[in-house]
């Protein structure tokens, strides 16, 4: 089982990309579990999802307390709420943030009790194109294209899928703006 704790602010979609990962894992013949957890929701206010993801039945509905994958959708969270609790020596970071590398590296080992290895640090320029595409700040489909690029993990058809299916109310112009994310962030990594 793998499990996956994301961060954000009230407002980004931290629940709604929880959801749309959990379909996508669905998508990919796997057994998924999505769920929020914040306290008086306000626009703005940090708040996290949990996603676990299976080839068989997951029986645990407690918290993600030790992730493999951290997302964190709003680097303005670092020193401001306890991020990095229960960091393993693996864990991938996916954070939204214009810093550069060594510079993220630095902030996040000292927030954090391990030392993050480098090499699990993966900052994605995210708000920029949000802003760009949607006129706000909502990143979450952006960074589920960033995950994309992780091998092994999560396919782009998936994703798509997934974004598909949650956002098919919206209508087909909100799905084609969700796409362009996607594919901008992927576009930008190679």
């Amino acid at each position: 089982m793998e499990q996956i704790r994301i961060h954000g602010r009230g407002g980004q979609g931290v629940v709604a990309m929880a959801e749309i990962l959990a379909i996508a894992f669905h998508n990919n013949g796997q057994v998924a579990q999505a769920f929020p957890h914040f306290g008086v929701e306000r626009s703005g206010a940090p708040i996290q999802s949990f996603v676990r993801i299976s080839n068989q039945e997951i029986s645990t509905r407690e918290h993600v307390y030790e992730p493999d994958f951290l997302i964190i959708l709003d680097d303005s969270l670092i020193g401001r709420t306890d991020l990095f609790v229960g960091l393993k020596k693996g864990t991938k970071i996916i954070i939204n943030s214009s810093l550069e590398l060594n510079e993220l590296a630095r902030k996040i080992n000292q927030e954090s009790k391990i030392k993050v290895d480098i090499k699990n640090i993966f900052p994605v320029e995210a708000s920029e194109i949000a802003l760009e595409i949607f006129g706000k700040n909502m990143v979450n489909t952006i960074m589920l294209g960033a995950l994309t690029n992780i091998p092994g993990l999560i396919k782009i058809d998936s994703v798509k899928k997934a974004v598909q299916e949650k956002f098919s109310e919206k209508g087909l112009e909100i799905i084609e703006k969700n796409f362009l994310a996607i594919d901008r962030i992927i576009k930008n990594k190679k």
